[in-house]
């Protein structure tokens, strides 16, 4: 595939996404603002943030058939409309329930467009370009987390958290003019190919993917690795304030360092993975979140802030990377389901990681247990790494490729 036949959707691919994500993780800062207004304690706040989790895994998998029945293209594009409506409907919700309603209305229509995110990514990518390409999707969603953390919480300082609400919708739906009318899939991209690095035992073409058991493994291994990062970028506001005393602005640009930081690292370690076994690239990183979860119980400030960018950002590298492998399983018009199956993961542990954390936060009136059960996810996701390494093909021959 030449670069002028896949730059052009995989920058509008990149675009789209990095709307959708300025709301999605951006808006962290306006939720104690959004609590104090609804008077929630930290168990409806952990349901609040927890949607995300619920509605990943029920809509992830039907997701995926709707872009295979539809294609990404048209999905994608009501994804985010149904986005910004649902953002809108928040901004304007008089009480806690019709909150959660406007939220589970984002959520429905960002979990549409986030499968569709990938599935043409999947289609766009050359396969030798994986690791790179994903580590810039990853640099794109956290400068979307840059830029909309302090976008969200300075309109919020100004004018107020609802008005802080809309203006993300305004942004989703220029996300939406941008998909519409620049992506296209690359012609030859329907072409099934023999990935370069096989996960799991050899299927015959046209196998469905829920009948593939690397695709499952995949699942559990995304949840676990971005569970701690994914829970804390909501949590961690909290955390300044009632531990340092830091308002949403200053919570704010924590949030932000942790994506600068993961810019950076999505682009060195997308290149590391392409160029150095993957499988130990990820045992590495697992390990380092680790034990960035268990240093955010430090009472020192500094540690805390470098404690979270690494939790943070390293998390949403894990993540963006296992979605390249979801790519290798299975190709064609399976893309679309593989990588459904393959965000359930996202759903499970979304909904678990954040109920939990405010739960424990509840029960106990300090976040540490929070922050300890985070990083034992990440030894489970360790393990998941070691099996699928252990079962993994080598590269094929050429007289396989031609079989």
């Amino acid at each position: 595939m030449s670069i002028v036949k896949w730059i052009v959707p995989f920058s509008a691919t990149l675009l789209a996404m990095m709307t959708l994500q300025m709301s999605s993780l951006g808006f962290s800062p306006l939720l104690p603002a959004i609590q104090s207004e609804f008077h929630a304690n930290y168990s409806q706040i952990g349901l609040f943030t927890g949607l995300y989790g619920l509605i990943a895994l029920v809509l992830s998998y039907p997701a995926g058939i709707l872009a295979k029945r539809f294609g990404e293209r048209v999905l994608m594009t009501f994804g985010l409309v149904v986005v910004s409506l649902g953002l809108c409907a928040l901004s304007v919700a008089p009480s806690f329930t019709l909150a959660l309603g406007a939220r589970l209305a984002w959520l429905i229509g960002y979990r549409l467009a986030f499968v569709c995110v990938l599935t043409a990514l999947a289609f766009s990518i050359p396969e030798s370009l994986r690791g790179s390409s994903m580590g810039i999707l990853g640099a794109s969603s956290a400068l979307a987390s840059v830029i909309g953390a302090p976008f969200g919480s300075k309109i919020g300082e100004a004018l107020g958290w609802r008005l802080g609400i809309l203006a993300f919708g305004v942004i989703s739906i220029l996300g939406a003019v941008v998909f519409v009318v620049f992506y296209r899939r690359p012609v030859d991209s329907e072409t099934v190919q023999v990935p370069k690095h096989p996960i799991g035992s050899p299927t015959p073409g046209g196998t469905p993917a829920y009948k593939v058991p690397a695709a499952w493994a995949l699942a559990v291994l995304l949840g676990a690795c971005n569970a701690g990062g994914f829970s804390s970028t909501f949590f961690v506001p909290a955390a300044l304030k009632t531990n340092f005393g830091m308002n949403a602005v200053g919570a704010a640009y924590v949030i932000s360092t942790a994506y600068l930081f993961s810019i950076f690292a999505n682009l060195a370690c997308g290149y590391l993975m392409d160029r150095f076994n993957r499988w130990t690239v990820m045992k590495c990183l697992l390990i380092t979140v680790a034990i960035s979860a268990v240093a955010m119980t430090s009472s020192n400030l500094l540690v805390f802030r470098i404690a979270s960018a690494a939790l943070i950002g390293l998390g949403l590298v894990c993540a963006n990377q296992v979605y390249g492998m979801g790519a290798d399983v299975l190709r064609g018009r399976e893309t679309g389901p593989v990588m459904g199956i393959v965000s359930l993961g996202a759903g499970m542990f979304g909904f678990v990681g954040p109920q939990l954390l405010g739960s424990l936060r509840d029960w106990t009136g300090s976040f540490n247990a929070g922050w300890c059960f985070m990083a034992a996810l990440e030894l489970v996701a360790l393990f998941v790494v070691i099996g699928l390494s252990k079962n993994s093909r080598p590269s094929p021959q050429p007289c396989d490729q031609k079989a």
